[in-house]
């Protein structure tokens, strides 16, 4: 399909229920992946990135069912991560909407999304997201500044981002902010008005 005739319109998020909680950031460094497992979703880089962080108090929580399970969970012994890897299986909305506020970063390492929701509700509840610079990803995440973008499969350099936000959280609160102004700006109102305007510019 020509690139002229493609015409992208964002989805919007409830940046009034995705939204910060003071005093609900955990103490220590934890990371969150949220999603199926399934093996293309790349969990696998995840682990091996955590397993790199070297950061003996930080905390990995994986939210999310599917048939990679048991492999990543194989991986996970494998690399000696012990207790600082939590397989949560499936979370009620309220279970992941507390997962997103005392995460100090999300982490997705798929080869590709179609946008990335779950960046964006955590971008929402001022948590910065760690994730591959990939289609659809790379959209949801503004590398610098509402999180970091590390090529695809780069283990070492996802690992290195996990580091910098779990040396710092000065820079987790400040990427935050900023990762929640950016989500405040997508909003359904604001999708359904462009919808509008393209279906009429499409009729004319």
């Amino acid at each position: 399909i020509p690139r002229d005739h493609v015409r992208v319109i964002y989805p919007g998020v409830s940046s009034a229920r995705f939204r910060p909680a003071p005093g609900t950031r955990s103490a220590v460094p934890t990371f969150a992946y949220i999603g199926r497992l399934k093996r293309y979703k790349g969990v696998d880089i995840v682990l091996r990135a955590f397993a790199q962080l070297g950061h003996p108090s930080a905390v990995l929580e994986i939210a999310g069912a599917g048939d990679h399970r048991p492999a990543l969970e194989a991986l996970a012994a494998s690399l000696d991560l012990g207790s600082r890897v939590r397989f949560l299986g499936f979370v009620s909305e309220s279970d992941k909407l507390a997962l997103l506020r005392r995460s100090w970063a999300m982490v997705l390492a798929s080869p590709k999304e179609g946008w990335g929701l779950t960046n964006v509700e955590a971008a929402a509840c001022a948590t910065p997201v760690v994730a591959s610079n990939s289609p659809g990803i790379r959209e949801s995440v503004r590398d610098g500044e509402t999180g970091f973008l590390a090529p695809h499969g780069d283990v070492g350099a996802l690992a290195a981002a996990m580091r910098r936000l779990a040396g710092s959280q000065d820079l987790v609160e400040s990427m935050g902010a900023r990762a929640r102004a950016f989500a405040e700006s997508f909003t359904w109102e604001k999708a359904a008005g462009e919808t509008e305007a393209h279906l009429r510019t499409v009729a004319r």
